[in-house]
Order: structure tokens, then C-alpha cells, then sequence
């Protein structure tokens, strides 16, 4: 199924998509890099409306989302297709590769909103902005049956099509996967300015917002990787929350795991600037909890997906009553 996209301009014959800092030129019938996005005549198309290649319910921290509806479930829904290219990529076959897919009309998605409980829809598992048309539509009449919409991305967006997507969107993860330019341009094809201005404008916003960092053997797994990428989000707010996320080999990046040793330390330097950070892909559950940075009462007790609500009330501390930011 294909849809007109939203954003694209024609230049002296050719067709160029605004989606994402791609721009993406189409002379004649070329597929953009996405993969999703072709020009028929004189239309640019999204190849992959209405089409899910994979579809989950899954626990909300598995997006991961530890401030939003803890212990809840949500709807998993997801595309082939995606606008990075980046070497270690967790889900390749949908996002360098491509699935079969099934159709998946926005009625039918409504329907399957409340499945086994769940809170409303995740877009995730590939890039959701590079489904954007599918997600801008079902995201208002999912809004409208009184759920919630989720986006798992990683901000490689434009900055108009982002705002038009925002009001209808409850929560983000978005991954910034370095404070460096380079390691965007090199190991992922993109570049980093576009996504920290992403996490700015939805955060102005009032979207809830986590981050979520792949600590990466060779690239990003040092002291000062780290100490500038928490300066950064700190200086947007020391209260967004921070998983660091163990990298394995996948993909066409081979290096050994990231060392269990430096995600410890990681998280140690990262909540001296920042109050809730989490580890992520670790065995054994360390720093996967939830604690009141004013008293320190445990909030939220995590092993694996099993979620406990301790002292959190609503959205604050039962001890000492500090307001914190969940949802």
C-alpha cells in the first residue's frame, strides 16, 4: 500500500523529500535511503503505508520506557526501512533488510490497540519516522480512542515534519548514539546536530521523553564519551532519564560485547550530573531500579520485566513527597 508523502518540494525537474537531513533526491523512479520513500510521475510515495512487518505486546521497559506507565504493556508495531545506516544496528533485517509485511489498516490497528491489556501503540522496532505517514494518520485516531502513543526513533528528522508529528505523541525514546559528529557521519551514515535538536524540540514540547546511549567497544565505551554526552543532556535537563545500553556484535560490526566492568563505571560517573540513569542488555539486574534522588527510597524495583511499585505514588515519592518526572 502507498500513500503521497507529506513533506517534499520540486527543483528544476526533481522531486526532494524533507522528511529527513537526508533530502533525498528523486529524478526519475529512484527509492530514497530509506528504501520507503519512490517517485511516481509527479508524486513522491511512501511505499510502506499501512504495511507492519513485525507486531508485539510488549512490557513498556522494553522500549526502553521506565517513567512511563510503569509495568504496563503496549502494542509493538513496526516497518521495514530506516534512514541510518548504522553498522552495529540490533534489528537489521527490517531495518537494512527487508520482511514480509502484512497490511495493517489504521481501523484495524485501533482495534488491536487494547490487546491483552495494552495502553495504546509503540512505534518501533525499525525507525517509525521512516513511517511517518502511517504513524502521523494513526496517531490522531488512536489519540482520538483514548490511547497512548509511543516512538522508539532516532531523531534523524526534520524539524517541520517533527512538529507536526508531536501533539499526538505521549512518550519518546530517542537514541543518541554519540556526542561526536564523526562517529554519526562514519559508523552510521548520518550526522548529530538533527538528533540533538530533535530531543530539544520534544522536550519543549512536554513530550515525555527518555534517552537511550549504545555503549559501543572501540567507538564510545570511554570516560570522556560519556562525561560529555551526560554535560549534554544535562544542560537540557538533569531529570530526563539516561539508559545505557550494553552493545553486542551484530549486524557488520564485530567487536568484543562492551566490558560489564566500564558500564558500571559509566553509571557511576553518569549520576553525579544526572538523577535517573539505567543500564540496559546486563545480566543480573544492576542498575535497573528506580530511587528517589532527594531520600533515596527505592521508587521502582526491576528484574528483567518484572516491575514492582514500591514507594512511588502516582508521580511522587511516598517518602518525602518530591514530585518526579513520570507518567
Amino acid at each position: 500500500m502507498s500513500r503521497e508523502v507529506e513533506f517534499y518540494h520540486q527543483v528544476d525537474g526533481s522531486l526532494i523529500c524533507d522528511l529527513c537531513p537526508h533530502r533525498c533526491k528523486f529524478k526519475k523512479q529512484e527509492i530514497g535511503i530509506c528504501r520507503q520513500r519512490q517517485r511516481a510521475g509527479e508524486n513522491l510515495i511512501a511505499l510502506n503505508y499501512a504495511e507492519a512487518a513485525s507486531i508485539a505486546v510488549d512490557p513498556i521497559e522494553k522500549k526502553p520506557l521506565y517513567h512511563f506507565h510503569p509495568g504496563s504493556v503496549i502494542l509493538s508495531i513496526g516497518a521495514n526501512g530506516c534512514n541510518l545506516k548504522c553498522q552495529f544496528c540490533q534489528n537489521c533485517e527490517i531495518s537494512q533488510g527487508s520482511v514480509p509485511t502484512r497490511p495493517l489498516s489504521i481501523s484495524e490497528l485501533v482495534k488491536l490497540a487494547g490487546t491483552h491489556g495494552s495502553i495504546g501503540v509503540a512505534f518501533t522496532y525499525s525507525e517509525p519516522l521512516m513511517w511517518y505517514e502511517y504513524v502521523l494518520d494513526a496517531s490522531s485516531e488512536l489519540r482520538r480512542g483514548g490511547f497512548v502513543n509511543v516512538l522508539v526513533t532516532n531523531g534523524f528528522i526534520e524539524e517541520a515534519p517533527l512538529a507536526k508529528l508531536l501533539p499526538t505523541i505521549d512518550a519518546m525514546n530517542i537514541d543518541i548514539k554519540s556526542l561526536n559528529d564523526e562517529f554519526y557521519r562514519k559508523i552510521c551514515k548520518g550526522r548529530l546536530d538533527p538528533v540533538l535538536r530533535s530531543i530539544r524540540q520534544a522536550h519543549q514540547a512536554g513530550v515525555h521523553i527518555e534517552l537511550t546511549h549504545l555503549v559501543v567497544t572501540g567507538w564510545n565505551d570511554n570516560e570522556k564519551s560519556i562525561s560529555e554526552l551526560v554535560s549534554w543532556i544535562a544542560g537540557v535537563s538533569d531529570h530526563i532519564p539516561l539508559h545505557l545500553s550494553r552493545y553486542f556484535p551484530r549486524y557488520q560490526y564485530d567487536e568484543p560485547a562492551t566490558s560489564e566492568a566500564f558500564l558500571l563505571r559509566a553509571l557511576e560517573m553518569a549520576r553525579q550530573e544526572l538523577k535517573f540513569v539505567y543500564l540496559g542488555n546486563i545480566a543480573g539486574g544492576e542498575g535497573s531500579s528506580t530511587f528517589c534522588p532527594n531520600c533515596g527510597a527505592l521508587l521502582v524495583e526491576r528484574s528483567g520485566y518484572n516491575v514492582k511499585l514500591a514507594n512511588l505514588k502516582k508521580n511522587r515519592c511516598g517518602k518525602c513527597d518530591l514530585h518526579l518526572p513520570f507518567v
